[in-house]
């Protein structure tokens, strides 16, 4: 007599990034008024059926140190912290959350914390420690960003660069009872030099190299990976054959949040230029220098745009050919694979929708409004069905010794 299990499927909550609409609050009415950007954004997700947001934070466009017109995908300071965020505050931000009923997931802060200029490093880990103080005060879990990248010294002295300089960062994070989530884009074009990986922490191997040297200064369960599909595709990865690779070296554990944002690489800028990217005659160097005009900056991205652009889930289509070649993401089998094989709480890690496409990034609420609504309902029924799927084959079929048909995608197989 078999011992039937239900059929009980596990979905995620779904998340949006607020950086998809920078100017939801315009700043002639939000920089006297700080936090009427996070009471609207946090309104503008109820309106589309999102759970909860990812709360962007960056430095004031007064105090950044990147002008907005060198960058591919310009950052939102939804979160101002040009005076700090105090009790009050939170008060405030509280109150939308339970007025709207969406919550905040997560706050996100996209920058380069191994700066190799002292002083600017020091600017910008100052105001993370400001975002890790945030998220405590309104008693979010974690924390998510890069770690960057000493662009003066080769990956490995990085490494070294890292336990000196970033595990403070991790140590402050433990004080407050937050995780620190990893990105894991490499930012190619993030400066006119000629790495692609400046980020380092952008695959699994250096994920490993990086928790080994947390685990050896107590910080281990403070870093954390929040995994985004669209920069696997990037590399020729595949979320399956990720996971898998983690699982292997016992480390499933370390992916935390997750990112839904999808890349469509281009077969002919591949042919191209490979998978390096277009490395000469970008625009950001003129006469064998780099540029002095601030806005040719934005050409070093073309390490990256020349062989792919990102995807908001649900807008493009795919031939199926793409999935077999990692040159899109396979959303079904991405959640599928999560569930398989990771060790999380699938109830406490929602799927945020990050919006970085370029033609349909239209800074218009009404004309956006639509768009991320179509997204963030593809999102939750991809996610719903597999789901179902890996109820009923991994448990309900499993439970009564009925065998799964077919074979499915497979991790590492070329």
């Amino acid at each position: 007599m078999t011992n039937p299990r239900p059929f009980e499927p596990t979905y995620m909550e779904v998340g949006v990034l607020t950086a998809a609409l920078q100017e939801l609050t315009p700043r002639e009415r939000r920089d006297p008024d700080p936090d009427l950007a996070i009471e609207e954004w946090l309104e503008f997700a109820s309106e589309l059926d999102a759970d909860s947001i990812e709360l962007s934070a960056a430095l004031h466009p007064s105090q950044a140190d990147v002008p907005a017109e060198a960058m591919l995908d310009p950052v939102a300071n939804t979160l101002d912290l040009r005076e700090p965020f105090n009790d009050a505050r939170a008060a405030r931000v509280q109150a939308a959350i339970d007025s709207t009923g969406v919550s905040i997931a997560d706050i996100a802060y996209f920058d380069d914390l191994l700066h190799e200029d002292p002083a600017i490093r020091r600017k910008k880990h100052d105001f993370m420690i400001g975002v890790m103080d945030t998220a405590a005060m309104l008693g979010v879990p974690a924390v998510c960003g890069f770690v960057g990248r000493n662009q003066s010294l080769g990956m490995d002295e990085n490494l070294v660069d890292f336990e000196e300089s970033f595990v403070p960062l991790l140590k402050a994070a433990k004080d407050r009872g937050l995780e620190y989530r990893v990105e894991q884009c490499p930012m190619p074009g993030w400066t006119p030099g000629d790495n692609f990986h400046n980020n380092i922490g952008y695959t699994p191997a250096t994920w490993i190299a990086l928790h080994r040297i947390c685990e050896r200064h107590g910080v281990g369960d403070q870093f954390r990976i929040h995994y985004d599909p669209s920069h696997s595709i990037l590399m020729g990865q595949d979320t399956r054959s990720m996971f898998q690779y983690l699982k292997d070296a016992g480390y499933e554990f370390l992916i935390g949040g997750m990112h839904v944002k999808g890349q469509v690489v281009d077969a002919k800028g591949v042919s191209g230029w490979g998978y390096g990217g277009q490395t000469i005659e970008r625009g950001d160097w003129v006469d064998g220098k780099i540029s002095e005009n601030p806005a040719d900056m934005a050409n070093a991205w073309k390490i990256q745009t020349v062989l792919c652009e990102h995807e908001l889930p649900g807008t493009a289509k795919h031939d199926p050919l793409a999935y077999l070649q990692n040159r899109t993401v396979d959303w079904l089998d991405h959640q599928l694979a999560a569930r398989e094989i990771l060790d999380m709480d699938f109830t406490a890690c929602p799927l945020i929708v990050e919006h970085e496409y370029p033609a349909a990034r239209v800074q218009d609420k009404e004309l956006l409004k639509p768009i991320l609504q179509g997204s963030i309902a593809f999102t939750r029924h991809i996610d719903q069905a597999a789901a179902d799927m890996h109820s009923l084959q991994q448990e309900v079929l499993a439970s009564q010794s009925i065998p799964v048909q077919g074979v499915g995608r497979q991790a590492y197989r070329s």
